[in-house]
C-alpha cells in the first residue's frame, strides 16, 4: 500500500520534474556556449576576489587597504595576523584620525605602471591566503553601489574552485537561483489555481508558468549574466509566494521569520528589490485593512520595519549608495524629470520585455485576451448584482498583490535605470510568465466547455504549444551575454604568452581583457594621450616584442605612429582584426 501511494505520487510530480529538469538542461547548454564577459561581469569577480582591492587603477596597482592589510596585518601565523590586528584596533580607538590605518597612504604613481600576470589572477581569482574572506568582500563593495550578498556567494565559488576564472562559477549560481524560481512557480501554480478559479488545475498552471519562464530568451539572459539579477528575481518570487500563502492562511500575524528573512536578503542583493518589496508591501497593508485583518496588519508592519533595521545594520552603506552616490544621485535624478522622455523609455523596456518573453505579437494579443476577460468577469458581477464578499476566503486580494507590484516596477524600472538593457527587469520575467499561464489555464477551461475535450487533451496541448514556441524563440536567441568569439584571443593571449602587453584604451573598457591579461607576462593600461606624453619611455623601448591591444574608440593611426615615432618600433603584425569587443591586436617588433 505504502509502495503504491509512493509510486502514485511519482507519477503526479514526474511532469513537474520533467519541466523543469528540461529547462535547467537547456540553460546550461546556454552556460557552456558562454566564452567571454561583459565589463560588469569581470568587475564581479574583481569585488568578490581582489583582496580589500575593489578597483584596477593603472596608477595605483595595490589599493590603500590592500597595502596595510599585506604589510601591517599579514603576519607568518595565525597568532601573529590576530595580534596584529587587535593592535590596529586598539591603534584606531585611541588615536582615531591619526592612527596608523586612517593615515595610512597607498603607493600611487605619476603614470601608469606595468601590472604582472600574477597581479591580474590575484584581482579576479583566489588563492589559500585569500580564500573565504568575505570582509574583504563587505569592505569592497561599499565602495560600490550594490549590496554585497551576490558576491559573497560568488567569492564563495571562487574559494572553493581556487585560481579558476571561469563562467560557470558565477552562471552556477543562477542556475540555482533559476532552479529555485522553478520550483516557487510550481508551488505558486497550486497556490493561485482556487484564487482565479482553476480549482484542480494547480499543477497544470505551475508547468505552464515554468516551460513559459524556464525556456524563455530571459531566463537564459538571466542565467547568463554573472550578476545578482538571477538571485534578485528568484527572491522576488519567493517573497509573493511567502505572501500569498500568508493571505490565504491568515498567517501575517505569526511565524513571520521567512517573511524577513527574504526581505533582508532581497534588501542586501540589490536596490531594485525595493520598487517590489515597496509596492508589494503597500498593496498587501492595504487590503489587510480593507478586510479589517488589523492585527495581521500591525504583525506585518512590525515585520516590514524589523526587516528593514536588520538590513541597515547589516550594511549602512546602502543609505549612501541610495541617496548620495552618483548612480543612486542618477536614479532619484530621472525620478524626478517627470514625464520628459517618459514615453521613450516604456516603449523601449516594453520591447524588451516582450522579446525577453514570449515576442511582442504573443505578449500584445496575451495582454488583450486577459483584459477582455477581466472585463467581461467585472460586467457579469455586475449584471448579476454580485458584491465582493469581504470574508477572509476572498481571492481577489491575491489578485492585487500578483498585478500591482508587477506594473509598479515596471513603471518605476522604466524612469529609473540607467540604461535601458534588460538586467533591470529581469525580475518581471517569472511574473509575466506566471500572468501568461494563468490566461492559457482560463483560456483552456474555456476551450474544455466549449468542445467537451477531456483536459487531460487540452493540457497536454497547451504544453506541447509552449514547448514548440519557446523553443523556437530559444533557438534564434541573439547571443546577448555569450561573448562568441572571444575564446580565440584568448588563445592568442596564450599564444604570446611570453610577451608583455600594452592595452591602449577609452574609458575603462580593459576590464573586458582581463583573462588576456592574466596571460601576458605583464600589461601596461594606458589611454593614447598616456601613450603619447609618456615619460617613462624605457621601460618600453626596452622591450623588442610587444602585443599592443588597441581598443574601440582609439585612433588606431595615431597609435601606430606613437609607437613607430616615439617608442622606435620598426614593424607591426596583424593579429586580430576585431574581435568579439571591437578589439584590434598587434605584434610590434623593433
Amino acid at each position: 500500500m505504502i509502495g503504491q501511494e509512493k509510486r502514485d505520487k511519482w507519477k503526479k510530480i514526474l511532469p513537474e520534474l520533467l519541466a523543469v529538469i528540461l529547462c535547467l538542461v537547456l540553460m546550461g547548454a546556454g552556460v557552456s556556449r558562454k566564452e567571454g564577459y561583459h565589463m560588469d561581469e569581470l568587475l564581479s569577480f574583481e569585488l568578490a576576489n581582489a583582496r580589500y582591492n575593489p578597483w584596477i587603477v593603472p596608477t595605483q596597482p595595490e589599493g590603500r587597504l590592500a597595502k596595510f592589510v599585506n604589510e601591517e596585518i599579514e603576519g607568518d601565523s595565525a597568532g601573529e595576523t590576530l595580534e596584529n590586528l587587535k593592535n590596529t584596533v586598539t591603534d584606531v580607538l585611541r588615536n582615531r584620525g591619526n592612527s596608523k590605518l586612517l593615515s595610512y597612504k597607498a603607493d600611487v604613481y605619476e603614470e601608469p605602471v606595468w601590472i604582472t600576470d600574477r597581479q591580474f589572477q590575484d584581482y579576479v581569482t583566489v588563492d589559500q591566503k585569500d580564500a573565504f574572506d568575505y570582509l574583504s568582500v563587505y569592505f569592497n563593495v561599499k565602495d560600490d553601489n550594490h549590496p554585497p550578498v551576490h558576491f559573497m556567494l560568488l567569492h564563495t565559488m571562487s574559494s572553493v574552485f581556487r585560481g579558476t576564472l571561469s563562467p560557470w562559477l558565477g552562471c552556477s549560481i543562477n542556475l540555482v537561483c533559476l532552479g529555485i524560481t522553478l520550483w516557487l512557480l510550481l508551488r505558486l501554480g497550486r497556490q493561485l489555481a482556487d484564487v482565479f478559479s482553476l480549482e484542480g488545475k494547480g499543477r497544470q498552471l505551475g508547468i505552464l508558468a515554468v516551460l513559459l519562464y524556464g525556456m524563455s530568451t530571459g531566463a537564459l539572459g538571466t542565467v547568463l549574466l554573472i550578476r545578482m539579477y538571477g538571485l534578485l528575481s528568484c527572491l522576488c518570487v519567493a517573497l509573493f509566494s511567502v505572501h500569498v500563502e500568508k493571505w490565504k492562511n491568515n498567517g501575517f500575524d505569526k511565524k513571520n521569520k521567512g517573511l524577513i528573512a527574504i526581505t533582508v536578503l532581497g534588501f542586501l542583493t540589490q536596490y531594485f528589490f525595493l520598487f517590489y518589496c515597496l509596492l508589494l508591501a503597500a498593496v498587501t497593508a492595504v487590503i489587510l485593512l480593507y478586510r479589517h485583518r488589523n492585527k495581521e496588519l500591525w504583525c506585518y508592519i512590525r515585520s516590514m520595519v524589523i526587516a528593514a533595521v536588520i538590513g541597515l545594520v547589516l550594511f549602512p552603506f546602502a543609505i549612501s549608495d541610495v541617496f548620495s552616490s552618483g548612480r543612486g544621485t542618477e536614479a532619484l535624478g530621472n525620478l524626478a524629470s517627470g514625464f520628459a522622455g517618459y514615453g521613450q523609455r516604456l516603449a523601449a523596456f516594453g520591447r524588451i520585455l516582450a522579446d525577453r518573453t514570449v515576442g511582442a505579437p504573443l505578449l500584445t494579443g496575451g495582454c488583450a485576451a486577459g483584459a477582455i476577460l477581466l472585463l467581461g468577469k467585472l460586467y457579469l458581477s455586475f449584471r448579476a448584482g454580485k458584491q465582493e464578499q469581504k470574508g477572509e476566503n476572498s481571492g481577489r486580494g491575491a489578485a492585487w498583490m500578483l498585478m500591482v507590484p508587477v506594473a509598479g516596477y515596471f513603471l518605476l524600472a522604466s524612469r529609473m535605470s540607467p540604461y535601458l538593457v534588460d538586467r533591470y527587469i529581469m525580475p518581471l520575467f517569472p511574473f509575466v510568465a506566471l500572468l501568461l499561464a494563468l490566461l492559457l489555464c482560463l483560456l483552456g477551461k474555456k476551450l474544455t466547455e466549449i468542445s467537451g475535450w477531456k483536459e487531460q487533451i487540452v493540457g497536454g496541448m497547451l504544453v506541447l504549444l509552449l514547448v514548440v514556441v519557446q523553443g523556437l524563440r530559444l533557438a534564434a536567441y541573439d547571443g546577448e551575454y555569450l561573448y562568441q568569439g572571444y575564446v580565440r584571443q584568448e588563445a592568442l593571449a596564450e599564444e604570446y604568452e611570453e610577451f608583455p602587453c600594452i592595452c591602449v584604451y577609452a574609458g575603462v573598457g580593459y576590464y573586458q581583457n582581463l583573462p588576456e591579461f592574466m596571460r601576458y607576462t605583464k600589461t601596461l593600461l594606458v589611454t593614447a594621450e598616456e601613450l603619447k606624453e609618456r615619460k617613462d619611455t624605457e621601460s618600453v623601448e626596452a622591450l623588442d616584442r610587444v602585443i599592443v591591444l588597441i581598443k574601440p574608440g582609439v585612433d588606431k593611426e595615431a597609435t601606430v605612429s606613437v609607437l613607430r615615432d616615439k617608442y622606435g618600433y620598426t614593424s607591426e603584425e596583424l593579429l586580430l582584426s576585431e574581435g568579439v569587443h571591437g578589439d584590434m591586436i598587434y605584434m610590434f617588433s623593433r
